[in-house]
């Protein structure tokens, strides 16, 4: 990839090099982030985005040093963190940094929160730890922050418990809590899953004012290039551990380079589609990443691929002013082309 100019560098909050994380089981050795590199500026949204099992997740979880150890491992690379490099510390110098100065926001907040615990213990908890707050100055910044995420007759609802909250309620406790310590960067997996249209525009409405309000970096991981679209400046595009391209949010969806790229965005139901048009999903399914093969791992859903791309596994490369793609074939690539090659496999079945 790409040298991060000096200018770049000194606003880079989160800054990731030729991280690779494993996980050991009895069935071999899961590659389940391979070579991954890219940063993070104060106040710019990343957009992870790609199908499950694609390493999204894993490489927050690797960033937050949540991997759990054994059967996983960060195996090599650099998580520079405000110019720290996370995978050096202890496991008592990291707890001061999570949740404090990075926070993570978990998809499914009802696995997320303690059933048995109040929401104000919950948000207190942070407040004492990081901040040194005493339990009632920790109550009061708890209904503060309930009052900033939307949530209604906060005094009565901060001594509820999760149960007592409807889904799209829950996933605001879960941005209070990671925002509770006025982090630096925060790490959002697939935060509006769960939920329907009209409280995913809710919560994404709010990501978009918190974060512009307090300068912060974030990375948006979600599947849906909907969300993408709506939230992220830069995006990267994941599969099998890697990255496979990435540019900025508006680069990579009026150009798109990467088949796979170009497959997802087709498989996203479109408002101003002519009757005849079909969603055209992606063939196949994602490789099984145990003893992946030096080859591109697109290959077996791939309507470009050729020789070459089974020979070896491509690498980044500069296709646009910093648009990167791992394609041997990216010239050949574009929504038209592969829109045809998807009808004529379908007809030829």
């Amino acid at each position: 990839m790409r040298q991060v100019s000096k200018a770049e560098d000194a606003e880079t909050l989160l800054k990731v090099q030729g991280l690779k994380t494993r996980f050991f089981t009895r069935a071999g050795v899961v590659n389940a982030v391979e070579n991954v590199s890219f940063h993070v500026n104060a106040g710019e949204t990343l957009g992870v985005v790609g199908e499950s099992g694609c390493g999204k997740s894993v490489t927050g979880l690797s960033i937050m040093r949540l991997i759990s150890e054994p059967p996983g491992k960060i195996v090599e690379g650099e998580i520079l963190f405000e110019r720290e490099n996370l995978c050096k510390l202890s496991g008592d110098q990291i707890r001061k940094i999570r949740g404090n100065r990075i926070a993570m926001v978990f998809q499914d907040p009802m696995t997320s929160l303690n059933p048995i615990l109040t929401i104000n213990c919950q948000l207190s908890e942070a407040l004492q730890l990081h901040m040194g707050m005493s339990k009632s100055q920790a109550r009061n910044r708890a209904i503060e922050l309930l009052k900033m995420v939307g949530i209604s007759n906060a005094e009565k609802r901060v001594d509820q418990y999760p149960h007592q909250f409807s889904g799209g309620m829950r996933q605001r406790v879960i941005i209070a809590i990671a925002l509770s310590c006025n982090p630096r960067l925060i790490i959002a997996d697939e935060p509006t899953t769960a939920l329907d249209v009209t409280i995913q525009a809710q919560i994404l409405d709010l990501l978009r004012k918190l974060q512009a309000e307090r300068d912060m970096g974030m990375i948006m991981i979600t599947h849906s290039m909907g969300v993408i679209a709506s939230i992220a400046d830069r995006v990267q595009v994941m599969y099998a551990g890697s990255i496979v391209e990435t540019a900025t949010s508006e680069e990579l969806f009026a150009n798109p380079r990467h088949p796979y790229t170009v497959g997802l965005l087709n498989s996203i139901p479109r408002l101003d589609a002519r009757e005849k048009e079909k969603i055209e999903p992606i063939r196949g399914l994602p490789p099984d990443l145990i003893d992946v093969p030096d080859m591109c791992p697109f290959v077996p859903r791939c309507y470009y691929a050729q020789k070459a791309c089974t020979q070896k596994r491509p690498e980044l490369m500069e296709v646009a002013p910093n648009h990167y793609c791992a394609c041997w074939f990216w010239k050949d690539v574009s929504v038209a082309d592969y829109a045809d090659r998807a009808a004529k496999d379908q007809k030829d079945r």
